[in-house]
Order: structure tokens, then C-alpha cells, then sequence
């Protein structure tokens, strides 16, 4: 109890004064870890079969709209990046499959869309 009163009255952290860093900190620095989009095995075939190579500016859009699929509470997501289409599993930052712009376009079991 007493520890209790003297970290209200100064006001200090002492987590903080150990690691140096505040536990927001170190969340944000967590949330920023995981922010990079991962490839399935399936989506990776479908990227060679397909002959879809995705220039870093089109990588950077498709994280993006998974991102901002994320903050809206979409899990299943489909992200359009120009005439390709993503379906990415917002939980794990996974890609599933890829899709060209001249092929069918059917997809089931999204909860959502991004077209970026």
C-alpha cells in the first residue's frame, strides 16, 4: 500500500524507469511489428501461375486496405490493388489467394471489401 501512495505522489513509472520505455510504447511498437502482410503457399502459386508480379507501390496499397480492413472489423477481406483482387485473412496479415482482372470473379466467404 505504502508503494502505492509513494508512486501516486511522485508521479513516476516505475516499469517505465526499468526498461526505459512506457508500456504504450511498447504496444505501439508491437502493433507495428505485425503490420506487414504475409503470403500463403496458395496465394504465392496463384502469384506465379498468374504471372502476377506486384510492384512495391501496389505491396504498399494492398497492406493498406488490409489495414484499414482491420480498423473496420473485417476478418475475410477482399482488397483490390488496380485489376487484381487480395482475399487476406485480417487476423493473421496472411494473404490467402490472388486473383488477375481477366479471370472470374466469384468470391465467398468475405465479410467485407476494399478497393483501393
Amino acid at each position: 500500500m505504502r508503494s502505492q501512495l509513494l508512486l501516486q505522489k511522485s508521479g513516476k513509472n516505475p516499469a517505465a524507469e526499468t526498461t526505459g520505455r512506457s508500456f504504450e510504447q511498447i504496444l505501439g511498437e508491437k502493433g507495428k511489428e505485425t503490420t506487414a502482410l504475409r503470403f500463403s503457399k496458395h496465394a504465392n502459386e496463384r502469384l506465379a501461375s498468374r504471372s502476377i508480379d506486384l510492384s512495391s507501390e501496389q505491396v504498399k496499397r494492398l497492406e493498406a486496405g488490409a489495414l484499414r480492413a482491420s480498423e473496420k472489423g473485417i476478418v475475410e477481406s477482399l482488397v483490390m490493388v488496380d485489376s487484381y483482387a487480395f482475399i487476406v485473412n485480417t487476423r493473421s496479415n496472411i494473404v490467402v489467394t490472388a486473383v488477375a482482372g481477366n479471370e472470374d470473379k466469384i468470391f465467398t466467404n468475405i465479410d467485407g471489401a476494399v478497393i483501393s
